[in-house]
Formats: C-alpha cells, structure tokens, sequence
C-alpha cells in the first residue's frame, strides 16, 4: 500500500505520521493533522487507507520491519543461545533509543486493543525468529522448561518496553542501549532453567 505513493510523498507521510503520533493522544489525532503536516491532501490518504488506524499500522509494520531485518542480520554467526538473546535485548533498546517517536507509538499511544485486532500486530517474522530461538533454549535445557515459549517470549518484551516507557517518564537521562547488559543480566536469571542454578 505504501508503494502506491513516490518516494518524496512516502518519506513526508512518514515523518507526518511519526510526528503526528508520537506526539498527540491517539484518539485527537487525525488524518487531517497528518496530511497538514505531509502537505498531502486529506483524499488521497483516505482514499489509500480508510482510516487513521490503517494509516498509522502500515508505517508501523515498516518500522517493525526493519528492526526484523537488523535482528537477523545481527544474529548470523552468533552460537551462544545467551549472546543470541542479549543482543535481541540490546537491538531493542537501541532501535528505540534511536527511534524514540517509534517508541512512543507503539508503548504509549497506540491503543492496544486495536492494534492487537490488525494482523500487522502479529509481526510473524520476527516473532517467528525469537520463539524459535527460545524453544531452541528450552530444549537444550537452557531456558526454564516450565512454561511456553511464549511467555519467556512475554517477559523479554515485557522489559522492554517497561524500560523504554520509564526511561521517557525520567527524562531519557541515560542511554537506554548502554545499560541493555546490565538489564538484560536481570532478564537472564528470570528466564534461565532454575533446575540449573539448583544444580551449582
């Protein structure tokens, strides 16, 4: 849908939506702010997307995108289950750092329950990558056995955004990627097989 539009519309879009979004509460937010924003007309965004939420999804499952490509690249050659997902943990922090309007989007002004009901909520391939690299972890007896997949999946994510949202709330003081070894030692020893620390 994206591809409709050159790319000098495309990147106004962009920086529109990202600006617009990141910045406003959801529901205030419209489609008239972004195309004054873009220089775009009202119709030609409607026409291409039906509503703000489409709009603002499309950009998003873009964004989403790239941190899916950084994600597999960085992981090439990487053979330690725990290195694999330390810099998982840091690549989050550092796109969001880097991308804090992204941020903003997804962790504090998206309504989740609306985008939950979009398929682009799914982000089937990167979720598809980070399940199998845990499930991998359980099997080697690695991770915690006891529970999905999923759920260390949850717990990862969840810290990331906890810790993205509280590092806004304080005023973005201190790089947020620079202390992704200190927190991700924290999310380690919750995910990590407990029968294995039993067992030192």
């Amino acid at each position: 849908m994206l591809d409709a539009f050159n790319p000098d519309i495309h990147d106004r879009l962009e920086k529109a939506v990202l600006e617009v979004f990141s910045n406003s509460d959801f529901h205030k937010a419209s489609i008239r702010d972004v195309a004054k924003k873009a220089g775009v007309s009202f119709t030609t965004i409607y026409k291409h997307y039906g509503s703000k939420e489409r709009l603002v999804f499309a950009f998003v499952d873009v964004w989403m995108g790239k941190l899916t490509d950084r994600i597999v690249d960085h992981l090439q050659g990487i053979e330690d289950l725990k290195e694999k997902l330390r810099k998982v943990f840091w690549l989050q922090l550092d796109y969001y750092e880097r991308h804090t309007g992204l941020g903003k989007i997804l962790f504090m002004t998206l309504p989740m329950k609306t985008w939950m009901a979009d398929e682009t909520f799914q982000q089937r391939k990167m979720i598809g990558l980070l399940v199998d690299v845990l499930r991998q972890g359980q099997k080697e007896g690695i991770l915690n056995p006891r529970v999905r997949a999923g759920t260390l999946l949850d717990f990862l994510m969840g810290f990331v955004q906890r810790s993205f949202f509280m590092w806004i709330l304080r005023g973005q003081k201190e790089s947020l990627a620079e202390q992704a070894n200190t927190l991700f030692e924290m999310v380690w020893r919750g995910m990590a097989n407990p029968d294995l620390k039993e067992k030192e």
